[in-house]
């Protein structure tokens, strides 16, 4: 038999055909996530966190009745345009000193960041100080982590009704203040709580309250690490300013590896141990529930709740600290750390010089503002007197917190006469319109078109002044 009758090798691959079971139908396959049951710690670390949300709700909760000159000191007003910050005034004209200051805060974001991580997201984030605030209604009312887990796996009965609608209540009073406090720094506080509470407020604001409270119940209640892990963009951009020299929370996994449990009295050594005893603390205490022995994770927010709980467990068992701990990725590899780089002095560099620009601007700002409207319906007119008259609507925008007398001009023609108010009272913050009209013998105007410039001068200190320049047209 020669090779061509010899039966051909098939090259066909072989397909094992399996069975697939049809889905059974309920929610079971689809859990989106399990409930994390973030167990309490106390450490260095926490202490410093809660010291800081103490002083960052303060913050919020007092700086909107805060009073200056008689008025809320700080108010942006947005159906006034009006920005009030103590004894400054904002206007959408003066909307770049807003981008410079977005632009300062986006550069200390990213110094802070490149230098130590999400340290913004563990200690001083909106979401995470409410959220640490619910929990802590949570331990209060329904006890530590595990009652919390037994009790939410027990069936109802009164013990449990009565626990989950105080916590409950507790934080819709507490989301309703919450929403009433942020609400306040858009619109006078004062006022606001009273109508809110007698019932007389407007629909728009009590519609605006509702929200604002819903949302903060909805989100340090309910969604919580979903925030972080799924809607937040800063868990996802913050890579692009990490280094290897970046200070994050982190294990030392040449120290930690082989884990394994033991007793207080053995040598780790001698069971071929490292010092990490594997008591899963350092995952019980994560409010996002990740193992930070796994290495860097976008979910980890730096709040250092894992260090604290291995410190702890490290000193029971007579081990050093620092298992778990603010280092970086060189010092774990052995190398040097560079504090000092290039992208962290750029990033300062930055932020000094835009707030070097923003306080230049600041100071340099004039308390006032002109705005001039002409009279679109006749260009010109010519009077009884044979003379030429242009018509105008001044806007004068006092931008301070005090009123103030301003004297009006114009410059750019002779034996000019002006028709109107030439010395006004601007009340604080506020526009004064004045109607005018300028009247010129025709036989001083140079042409169709003359230029001329308005000029506003505050009666008490000519050196602010303020011009605009306008048209003054002929009669053809």
């Amino acid at each position: 038999m020669t090779n061509e009758d010899a039966p051909k090798k098939s090259t066909r691959i072989p397909v094992k055909t399996i069975a697939i079971e049809p889905a059974k139908s309920g929610v079971a396959e689809y859990k989106p996530r399990d409930q994390i049951y973030v167990r309490k710690v106390e450490g260095v670390f926490q202490r410093l966190r809660r010291k800081m949300n103490f002083v960052f709700l303060g913050l919020f909760a007092i700086l909107p009745w805060l009073q200056y000159n008689g008025n809320q000191a700080l108010l942006f007003d947005i159906g006034e345009q009006r920005f009030t910050i103590w004894g400054l005034t904002l206007w959408p004209q003066d909307l770049t000193l807003l981008a410079f200051l977005f632009i300062v805060a986006a550069y200390l974001l990213f110094f802070v960041t490149t230098f130590l991580g999400r340290v913004w997201c563990g200690y001083m984030c909106p979401q995470t100080v409410w959220t640490f605030i619910f929990i802590w209604f949570e331990e209060k009312i329904e006890g530590s982590a595990n009652q919390r887990k037994k009790l939410d796996g027990r069936k109802m009965d009164f013990d449990k009704f009565w626990r989950k609608a105080l916590k409950h209540f507790c934080w819709l009073f507490f989301s309703l203040l919450t929403a009433l406090t942020f609400v306040g720094y858009f619109t006078p506080i004062d006022q606001l709580f009273i109508d809110f509470f007698t019932f007389s407020a407007s629909l728009t604001a009590v519609g605006v309250v509702v929200f604002f409270a819903f949302c903060t119940y909805g989100n340090a209640g309910w969604m919580r690490e979903v925030m972080c892990l799924h809607m937040c963009p800063y868990a996802r951009f913050q890579s692009a300013m990490f280094d290897k020299d970046t200070l994050t929370v982190s294990y030392d996994k040449n120290r930690g590896e082989n884990r394994g449990p033991r007793g207080r009295k053995q040598d780790p050594k001698a069971l071929g141990l490292g010092d990490c005893i594997d008591c899963n603390l350092c995952v019980q205490v994560c409010p996002t529930g990740i193992d930070i022995r796994n290495g860097l994770q976008y979910e980890c927010i730096n709040c250092g709740a894992c260090a604290d709980a291995c410190d702890g467990v490290m000193e029971k068992m007579k081990y050093d600290k620092g298992l778990i701990r603010y280092t970086t990725e060189h010092e774990l590899e052995g190398k040097k750390v560079h504090f000092l780089r290039g992208k962290l002095v750029g990033y300062a560099f930055m932020m000094v010089l835009i707030s070097a620009a923003l306080l230049w601007t600041i100071i340099s700002r004039m308390p006032v503002d002109l705005d001039i409207i002409r009279d679109r319906t006749a260009l010109a007119t010519e009077n009884f007197d044979g003379e030429i008259e242009n018509v105008y609507t001044l806007k004068i925008l006092n931008k301070s917190q005090y009123d103030a007398t301003y004297n009006l001009s114009v410059k750019g023609l002779s034996n000019v006469t002006w028709n109107g108010d030439q010395q006004v009272v601007v009340k604080a913050a506020t526009v004064y319109t004045l109607p005018i009209s300028l009247t010129v013998d025709p036989y001083d105007l140079k042409g169709f078109v003359n230029d001329i410039e308005f000029e506003v001068t505050l009666a008490d200190d000519t050196s602010v002044t303020v011009s605009q320049p306008s048209k003054f047209f002929n009669k053809r």
